[in-house]
């Protein structure tokens, strides 16, 4: 992951995003940060007035790209303070919707991460969570960190993978979460979600008979049991009480989120959490 992509809309919780990606860079070996901004303006709106009566001139149009390209390079300016040294900053304007301006990014790009706040973009000052976030993170070609702005901005000690150990039978489904974790100094915490489970089994004498055990063995991983019927809040209380700075869900088919298809699932987990979430491709 030598790229991130950071969607900035100039809200706090993009601002925050942003620095959590800052953060990582002293943890991480990327070394290029891509600050994008994404505005939409219809046709329409050129076209036909608005309730007001108001026409969107090209004039202003115009204007309003140059005010943000402004901002992007002195938000860069600013951010260059704070990653780590050698790591490149460049920003990008797309006159598309957010969605869109991050996909295609993310592919012509080479990204290997997506970096957003939970809020901002299309959400309300007082919604939990923007209605942006469940799209990017479904449509995301690369796997998305969605930081929520309640978390203080630290080092990433102790990681929660969150999963399902009967579900991940191929060792290649891990590949990103192998990539994820080569050569970081992480505390790795496995958890087992799976209402059925015997929680008074030995986690890790389950873990030993998928293709899970082998491909961690080199981490030294700890493995536990979450035995509860409301996975999530069960997650995320674990994470809390492990003092977890990351919580990160493998792949859909082998993830307690079961699809990102699943918004309700998903948004719940994303509006709750008050550690930064990882969703794996």
């Amino acid at each position: 992951m030598k790229t991130y992509l950071v969607p900035i809309d100039f809200s706090k919780a993009g601002s925050h995003a942003a620095d959590f990606a800052a953060a990582l860079s002293h943890q991480t070996d990327v070394d290029h940060i891509i600050l994008l901004n994404a505005y939409y303006v219809s046709v329409y709106e050129t076209m036909l007035p608005n309730p007001d009566m108001v026409l969107v001139k090209e004039e202003e149009i115009e204007q309003n790209a140059a005010d943000r390209l402004k901002k992007l390079e002195e938000f860069k300016a600013e951010m260059y303070k704070k990653v780590r040294p050698g790591v490149e900053i460049s920003t990008h304007l797309n006159r598309s919707h957010l969605l869109r301006a991050v996909v295609e990014n993310a592919n012509s790009r080479g990204a290997g991460l997506v970096i957003l706040g939970s809020r901002g973009n299309s959400s309300n000052d007082d919604a939990k969570i923007g209605s942006h976030v469940v799209r990017v993170s479904k449509a995301s070609p690369v796997p998305v960190i969605v930081v929520p702005p309640a978390f203080q901005i630290q080092n990433i000690n102790r990681v929660v993978v969150a999963c399902d150990f009967s579900k991940v039978t191929e060792a290649d489904s891990l590949d990103a979460l192998k990539k994820l974790l080569s050569r970081k100094n992480f505390d790795l915490l496995v958890v087992n979600i799976n209402t059925k489970a015997n929680k008074d089994g030995n986690a890790e004498a389950i873990a030993k008979e998928t293709a899970l055990y082998e491909t961690l063995k080199q981490y030294s991983p700890k493995y536990y049991f979450i035995n509860q019927a409301d996975i999530i809040n069960g997650i995320l209380h674990f994470a809390a009480e492990h003092d977890a700075q990351l919580v990160i869900a493998l792949p859909h088919k082998y993830s307690f989120l079961q699809s990102l298809l699943h918004n309700s699932v998903s948004q719940q987990l994303l509006e709750s959490a008050v550690v930064p979430v990882l969703l794996l491709k």
